[in-house]
């Protein structure tokens, strides 16, 4: 008897979450695939990014593969009035789901980059991502079930030169998915901080860095998505998972140290022009 996996995927997707995902920075990167992997399970999904020709690419290719209903938001989630726009057009759907992927990193001395840039990781990094858990949280609490996935990173765990404000706002997601998994969890809404080491898409190749042991964005998502509602935190990749055991017994200030090694070697070659981390790019 012929059997596949692909029935009792998707079948356990929509069951846990219902039938509708909202993935942001879906346009490129991480974000979008998390966008192939919640198709590929059935879910039908609200892709969010500022770039609207490659949400609508997306999401035409998506709805005819996997037969889904795909539903477009052009926003730049850093902006002020973001978060009620998104909020009015995904009222109407039965929303279990969010995956929080928009981000932006810089790389190099903070002192020798522009503020306003500084500011604006935070505002997308931070800023978006609370008010984002905060809407979805409160209306999948109401419902009485759903799932958070946070885009944490290998660089969340401890301060990080050459990406302290980057790092910084990698931190904040991480602790706040870490107190939100245990304030949901008695209403049976699940929440994961996915923290990635580097991963190979545009984020990378625009800031010239070197990542020979880049993780694919596919896998981040597929065991992003398998975590979730099993673990806290995952930390999926060789270099993820080698860094955290390795790192797990120094004291803080000897993690800063070998963690600015790894940061030194990722940046610092020809080309490299300091303006992008192993993120979901800036969508």
């Amino acid at each position: 008897m012929n059997t596949t996996a692909a029935t009792p995927t998707r079948s356990n997707a929509v069951q846990r979450y219902g039938p509708w995902a909202v993935v942001t920075g879906a346009s490129d990167g991480i974000g979008r695939a998390f966008a192939v992997e919640l198709a590929r399970r059935g879910l039908h999904l609200v892709l969010v990014a500022r770039r609207e020709a490659r949400l609508q690419a997306l999401a035409d290719e998506l709805s005819r593969r996997h037969g889904i209903e795909c539903r477009v938001v052009a926003v730049d989630l850093g902006a002020a009035d973001a978060l009620p726009r998104l909020a009015e057009q995904t009222q109407a759907l039965d929303v279990g789901l969010l995956v929080a992927a928009a981000g932006f990193g810089s790389s190099g001395p903070l002192v020798d980059g522009e503020l306003g840039n500084e500011l604006e990781m935070v505002d997308l990094n931070c800023r978006a991502v609370l008010g984002l858990s905060w809407h979805y949280a409160r209306r999948f609490k109401a419902r009485g079930r759903g799932g958070l996935v946070l885009l944490s990173s290998l660089v969340a765990f401890q301060g990080v030169p050459r990406a302290a404000n980057y790092a910084a706002t990698k931190a904040y997601v991480q602790t706040l998915a870490e107190g939100l998994r245990a304030e949901l969890k008695p209403f049976r809404v699940d929440v994961l901080a996915s923290a990635p080491g580097p991963v190979a898409s545009a984020f990378a190749a625009r800031a010239g860095m070197r990542m020979s042991a880049a993780q694919r964005p596919e896998v981040v998502a597929r065991a992003s998505l398998d975590a979730l509602g099993r673990r806290t935190t995952l930390r999926p990749g060789a270099l993820s998972k080698l860094l955290g055991w390795s790192l797990a017994m120094l004291p803080r200030w000897a993690m800063v140290r070998v963690i600015a090694q790894v940061m030194k070697g990722m940046t610092t070659h020809p080309g490299a022009r300091g303006d992008a981390l192993p993120d979901a790019p800036r969508s």
